[in-house]
């Protein structure tokens, strides 16, 4: 089986990630083309054996893109494509159909109530999505939160189906040697109480407000932010004017796989210089981030994550949800403060999004979508 993944672009997102985790667990010969900005992960994807092409797309107008992604389908001799995120989803479908490619398979990663992928939910873009989205055979959800929402807007519940984002929980277990390196490296103390979070540095993912939340704290907590984007100067200007500015560390993205050559901490050893990691978020697909520092033993205040409100209640007690804004942040940094440090006990439901069962369920649909039984493609 031949499959081609098209992605947005890849850079260290979620997505972009969960794709190359992904790729290392699937049984499928795979190739992966970035419509734009290949970043970090097309050099890890590149580095783990994949086959990756730039399409050098410039932009959400440039009908350009879809005769030449036509083209390299039909030149690859793909039994199978494989979109993911909104652009690639919309251009993807349209030119797996024009090189008669008809088994299309789309993972939806970032749909939330009122915004995709950050852009606001119009009409206009939730009518563009069905029209793309039933160009293609099956859907993925990677929650029920998000199979939901794709029901309510229209898509109907027989090509929906579940397949959970997955980590390699092994692969995020605690070390304190490594906590050292990476607290030394970004000139954390070592005593001090530092106050994670990860994820892109946009308004949507209210980094600001653990900035705000900051001030209102000690002067021996810290804030360690992982990833990059367009708000990282809008932190900085907040940090400064709250008078935080040096207890904020800005890593920019770091990649949880390692790279060759690489010297600076990654993902997993920046989860393990953390105490605690704070997600305020208020619209999640899942929670990627949260899951991965569960694995890591550390204590989580949530504003949204599906990956943890779609389980039972008791099945995630180091989880807290937080529904206020900076004070509410405050007092409950305060409190996890002063209980000290935990046990970094990894919770039974880390293991529940293990990232073989995902690749597993991944190839159950790969295969069933190829052999025409379309009443096994889909379930919700």
């Amino acid at each position: 089986m031949k499959a081609l993944h098209i992605i947005t672009g890849l850079g260290a997102g979620g997505a972009e990630q969960q794709l190359r985790l992904l790729l290392r667990h699937l049984t499928a010969e795979c190739d992966v083309v970035a419509l734009t900005n290949p970043g970090q992960v097309a050099a890890g994807l590149t580095a783990d054996g994949v086959n990756v092409t730039h399409l050098g797309m410039r932009g959400n107008r440039d009908l350009r893109a879809v005769p030449r992604l036509a083209e390299l389908i039909r030149a690859g001799g793909y039994d199978l494509v494989h979109t993911h995120l909104y652009r690639a989803c919309l251009y993807g479908r349209i030119a797996a159909r024009l090189a008669g490619v008809r088994t299309v398979v789309a993972t939806e990663h970032s749909i939330g109530g009122s915004r995709l992928e950050g852009r606001p939910l119009t009409a206009g873009v939730r009518a563009l999505y069905l029209a793309g989205e039933r160009l293609g055979l099956a859907t993925v959800a990677v929650s029920p939160t998000v199979a939901e929402r794709l029901r309510t807007w229209g898509v109907p519940g027989q090509r929906i189906r579940v397949i959970p984002n997955g980590i390699d929980a092994p692969r995020f277990r605690y070390d304190e040697a490594r906590r050292k390196q990476a607290r030394a490296f970004h000139g954390l103390p070592e005593n001090a109480f530092v106050v994670g979070g990860v994820g892109r540095l946009t308004p949507g993912k209210r980094f600001d407000l653990l900035v705000q939340a900051l001030a209102l704290l000690p002067i021996n907590v810290w804030l360690l932010l992982v990833g990059g984007g367009p708000e990282e100067a809008v932190l900085r200007r907040t940090a400064q004017m709250l008078g935080v500015a040096d207890r904020v560390v800005l890593t920019g993205e770091r990649p949880y796989l390692p790279e060759p050559g690489d010297k600076e901490p990654d993902l997993v050893a920046l989860l393990s210089a953390m105490d605690v990691l704070a997600s305020p978020s208020p619209e999640e697909s899942f929670g990627l981030a949260v899951v991965e520092a569960l694995a890591a033993g550390l204590p989580v205040l949530y504003a949204s994550c599906p990956a943890v409100e779609d389980q039972p209640p008791d099945a995630v007690p180091g989880a807290r949800r937080i529904t206020g804004g900076a004070g509410a942040y405050a007092r409950e940094l305060l409190r996890l403060r002063a209980a000290g440090p935990g046990e970094r006990t990894v919770p039974d439901v880390v293991h529940r999004y293990d990232i073989a069962s995902s690749a597993r369920q991944l190839m159950d649909l790969y295969t069933a979508a190829l052999s025409g039984s379309t009443s096994e493609v889909s379930s919700s």
